[in-house]
């Protein structure tokens, strides 16, 4: 029978290895020590008072201690709800507020340095403990009781319908939306996920993407251990140590933003190069100059998805071989409805563009609390609308043309700025290039550009703007271009244009000033 629960999912008496947790002394968890842990993790959850529903913040880098206490969070019906480490207090503050956390948890030593998650953990009369593996199992050290004191809960069975995940959406554009995701949404994902690639029990996949983010949790760890294979979990992603672990411990494939595929691309190669079964990139667009340089360099099929965090990640891929991989395209609905429609609700005729919509049991119900934005989102028919305009090419294929609030609108043309991003990144010397919409006041908007150059090379504006003389109509080139050194992204290295474009004008204004 299929499983119905991440219980279920994991609940596995192997002694086949689950997890390898790399460095000096590696740490091999099979499957069955796992869920003895989750086991053990589980009851003392229980035993300081977290019951059904009550949020559990994680704020763990990607370790043990993270994967543990994530799956026994679930398996106790509580609402896992992963951060990121590295916030500052009032960030944990906005998180743990929303979600009204039973209880923050923190890497050893967190609460004697009083971190910016322990400050924000008190301020909101969370408890408080520290997660740490001795050797034997991960122990919940609770520091300071909150909202918990005096309370015990029985041991819970997760249904399938129970929040077991709950995230937030970038914020783009204003507040951050909470995405709740069931237990069947998260297996349906895994599904899909597994399917998509044909995962099994010979494959071992290296994370390199965080946790706390939809990417790294589904397709990084979740979707692997559901196949019964196995995931190499490093702290965090190093180039320097990447192919060094990604050859010790003989893994088949990894999945990645496009901004680590670049990194690894500029890194050294190993000598020889490992065998990779393939290689998926996702979170945001992959040029086709990057594609082909990853499929050139590594000698694996490239395979670009497409997912959000409202759909438990995965929405579309490119298929394996002898599946056709299209450069520039997302690829074909996994698992999922995909339509493209018009503002009215209507699907569009193949080919021409609209809002890119879905429809499948991996997609959440709704936002928490956002009556508003769960009335814009879906359509009366079910689908979800993404907020991103696209289009089908003749084998069905989604082209992503832009996020419909980041159109840039020049006098009534609608220029995508993933089109003009695609064009730039093919000049030699241009490492990276976001462009993006400036207010102006003949055509409302004109174009703006941000390009890092490659080490060792030179370029100008001038340059640039000849270059693409010949390759894109005159009123797509852009009235500005900044150059610089870093591209601003997330944690998770997904670029924000709307931080791009505020980054380079902030930049602007501090050198008029000087």
């Amino acid at each position: 029978m299929a499983p119905t629960t991440l219980e279920n999912a994991f609940s596995k008496d192997s002694s086949s290895t689950a997890i390898v947790v790399p460095g000096q002394s590696p740490l091999t968890i099979s499957y069955q020590k796992l869920a003895t842990d989750v086991k053990s993790f589980q009851r003392q959850l229980a035993n300081v008072g977290v019951s059904a529903q009550a949020a559990v913040s994680i704020a763990l880098p990607n370790t043990y201690e993270f994967i543990v206490s994530f799956i026994a969070a679930s398996w106790q019906r509580a609402i896992a709800a992963p951060l990121n480490p590295a916030y500052k207090q009032s960030e944990f503050e906005f998180y743990i507020d929303d979600l009204s956390s039973a209880i923050a948890l923190v890497p050893k030593g967190a609460f004697a340095q009083d971190a910016a998650a322990v400050r924000a953990a008190r301020k909101y009369n969370a408890a408080i403990a520290e997660c740490y593996y001795n050797g034997k199992e991960v122990i919940l050290d609770v520091k300071e009781a909150g909202k918990l004191a005096g309370k015990s809960a029985p041991i819970e069975a997760a249904q399938p319908d129970d929040v077991a995940l709950v995230l937030h959406t970038s914020g783009t554009t204003g507040r951050p939306k909470a995405v709740p995701l069931s237990h069947r949404n998260l297996l349906r994902t895994m599904k899909n996920i597994q399917a998509t690639y044909e995962l099994s029990t010979k494959d071992r996949t290296m994370l390199v993407m965080p946790l706390f983010h939809v990417h790294g949790l589904l397709a990084g760890f979740l979707a692997p251990l559901a196949s019964g294979g196995s995931v190499i979990v490093p702290v965090k992603f190093s180039a320097s140590d990447f192919w060094k672990d990604f050859t010790q411990h003989q893994a088949t494939w990894y999945t990645a933003v496009p901004t680590i595929h670049q990194i690894l691309l500029r890194s050294p190669l190993p000598n020889p190069v490992p065998k990779i079964r393939f290689i998926r990139s996702c979170s945001s667009p992959l040029s086709p100059k990057v594609f082909h340089e990853l499929e050139k360099t590594f000698g694996a099929p490239v395979l670009e998805a497409y997912a959000m965090t409202e759909a438990a990640h995965q929405m579309t891929s490119n298929p394996l071989p002898p599946g056709k991989r299209q450069p520039g395209s997302v690829g074909i609905g996994q698992g999922v409805e995909v339509k493209i429609l018009d503002d009215k609700d209507n699907e569009v005729p193949q080919g021409k563009e609209g809002e890119i919509s879905i429809r499948g049991e991996n997609v959440t119900k709704g936002y928490l609390n956002n009556p508003a934005a769960n009335a814009s989102s879906f359509t009366k028919s079910g689908f979800f609308r993404t907020g991103d305009q696209g289009k089908k090419d003749p084998d069905g294929y989604v082209i992503i043309t832009g996020r419909i609030k980041e159109l840039i609108n020049k006098g009534g043309e609608k220029i995508s700025p993933i089109e003009l991003d695609n064009i730039i990144a093919q000049h030699p010397a241009v490492s990276e290039a976001v462009s993006f919409a400036l207010e102006d006041e003949m055509y409302g908007q004109d174009v703006g550009l941000a390009v890092v150059v490659k080490s060792g090379q030179k370029l100008n504006a001038g340059e640039l703007k000849a270059w693409l003389t010949d390759r894109v109509a005159k009123f797509k080139l852009p009235k500005k271009i900044f150059f610089t050194d870093i591209m601003p992204k997330t944690a998770t290295g997904k670029i924000q244009r709307r931080l791009v474009a505020e980054a380079m004008l902030k930049k602007e204004q501090s050198s008029a000033k000087l």
